[in-house]
């Protein structure tokens, strides 16, 4: 597809730098240039206009710096159903989640297939302008069914996408936010930023680690063990839209910065934000996640316990097992797979099932919902959970937020 006037000058042309080749061959960048970003907007403020949740912007910008690469925009329907049924692009490329462009029946009942939409971001600024390509009807039960395992509204994902609109939008996007959209901008590092960091570092494989919650001392074991297999670690902390009660991103950042300079090798390690939205569609969206992270340079994801998980919608290892449904060369970044990581008592230090003889009781485990329950109740994290400055930084947020 040629690219619509001024996208891709921003950043420069679609680079293939980085240990391994983005998804698709090419990093997409929907970016417009600075030159043309003017004229745009004027433009736009005559368009019909589809007003975006936080998001859906986060989407926006993921597929205009190329993180969600080969996506030049919003997934028409074919794709949509390839993604639900198949897991699949239409192409047959390996996809787990639909990126779709939500509207409300009046928005979409303003415009037609082949007119130009602007997207208004929640703060009333244009976000960017669409070449609408179709205009179809979601299927809500379904996508609740293949995506999120559930039509359960309790489910934070399925009450998500159940406030959006209706009908989607299909088309290519021109990027013209001014806004940073993670709250983050020195960490907000670009696919093609982070590439960049990886070739002057010299690293041939890259590890990425997700995570919504501070590093605990499970999560430091496994990011040190894949560390001993691969040359650099990216730590890339998702600060998109999360649970009201997952920790805010603010004090995490804080956390993440403190144990990776006190207890990491500062010359194999990377840490970037992803402003992404969580959508705790477990193994479907540990497929996504990995997708992206190669698209950020990486050649290599951990994927441990419940990855993305939430309540007792997946099962423990559902994660890990759903790559082994993918083509694994069409993917082309490996997954390594975790078993879930304790402090045993018996040898005094982080183990598993295949490292340690010890009983159940003498086994601590370890979790994000843990450490956030006895941060609610006021008590100190033990050093068995998270390293001691990491539980004094949670000490002291919780206790300004009484």
């Amino acid at each position: 597809m040629e690219s619509p006037r001024g996208v891709g000058a921003e950043t420069g042309a679609a680079g293939t730098s980085g240990p391994i080749a983005p998804y698709g061959g090419s990093l997409v960048n929907r970016v417009v240039a600075a030159d043309a970003r003017d004229a745009l907007l004027a433009e736009a403020a005559s368009l019909p206009a589809i007003q975006i949740p936080s998001r859906i912007l986060a989407d926006l910008y993921l597929i205009s710096v190329g993180a969600l690469s080969p996506l030049e925009g919003f997934m028409d329907a074919a794709n949509y159903n390839s993604v639900l049924d198949g897991m699949t692009l239409s192409n047959g490329l390996p996809w787990s989640i639909p990126v779709v462009l939500p509207a409300s029946e009046e928005e979409a009942g303003a415009f037609q297939a082949g007119e130009r939409v602007a997207l208004v971001a929640p703060d009333g600024e244009v976000a960017a302008i669409i070449d609408v390509t179709e205009i179809y009807d979601r299927d809500l039960s379904r996508e609740s069914r293949q995506v999120y395992r559930t039509e359960d509204e309790a489910h934070p994902g399925v009450a998500a996408i159940r406030e959006l609109g209706p009908r989607y939008v299909a088309g290519p996007v021109q990027y013209l936010y001014g806004s940073d959209i993670s709250g983050f901008p020195k960490d907000n590092l670009t696919p093609a930023q982070t590439r960049d960091a990886f070739d002057e570092a010299g690293w041939r494989t890259v590890v990425a680690f997700q995570t919504r919650n501070p590093i605990h001392r499970a999560h430091e074991y496994l990011q040190k063990c894949a560390l001993e297999m691969v040359e650099g670690l990216l730590v890339h902390p998702l600060v998109g839209d999360t649970k009201s009660d997952d920790i805010p991103a603010d004090i995490r950042m804080e956390c993440y910065e403190t144990i990776l300079d006190l207890y990491y090798p500062h010359d194999r390690v990377l840490l970037s934000v992803l402003p992404a939205a969580m959508r705790y569609a477990g193994p479907r969206e540990a497929i996504f996640h990995a997708i992206i992270r190669r698209n950020y340079g990486c050649t290599h994801f951990i994927v441990g316990r419940d990855h993305a998980g939430v309540g007792d919608y997946y099962g423990t290892y559902d994660a890990q097992e759903i790559f082994d449904e993918v083509d694994a060369a069409l993917l082309g970044i490996t997954p390594l797979k975790f078993e879930h990581a304790f402090w045993c008592k018996r040898t005094g230090q982080m183990a598993s099932n295949k490292t340690t003889p010890s009983s159940p009781e003498e086994r601590v485990f370890l979790s994000g919902t843990k450490v956030r329950d006895m941060l609610a109740a006021g008590e100190r994290p033990p050093e068995e959970f998270t390293r001691p400055e990491v539980a004094d930084v949670l000490m002291k947020a919780y206790r300004n937020t009484d």
